[in-house]
């Protein structure tokens, strides 16, 4: 398994679970070595079940929902799914003016998301 600086990568059965580093994903730079790490998770290791996990984010930037945008287009394309849980209210709020919730399948939890696997 790769080496990730802005993830924390695990396993719980067939679904990789990957949570978050930083706080707040603003920083150009580190959303590019993000969505890096992302793809990478899909394209270069095949992992085609991926659970994000927001616990630890306060504060997202529009240039990381593209790149979440772009994850989910490569997940699709590799047959595989995508869930989103711990998003915090005043994120989510982003996630529903911009329609993205209705993009994204957004649990609650990590136990209700891992069950809708």
């Amino acid at each position: 398994m790769a080496e990730y600086r802005r993830l924390d990568v695990t396993e719980v059965g067939d679904v990789t679970v990957v949570r978050f580093r930083d706080q707040k994903i603003l920083d150009d730079l580190n959303i590019q070595e993000l969505g890096r790490e992302l793809s990478q998770l899909v394209e270069v290791e095949g992992r085609a079940r991926l659970l994000l996990d927001f616990s630890a984010v306060e504060f997202l930037s529009s240039a990381a929902l593209g790149k979440l945008i772009t994850l989910d287009k490569k997940v699709k394309a590799a047959d595989g799914t995508l869930k989103l849980c711990h998003i915090q209210p005043e994120i989510y709020e982003v996630f529903a003016i911009t329609r993205l919730n209705r993009l994204f399948d957004i649990k609650e939890n990590e136990a209700d998301a891992l069950a809708a696997f």
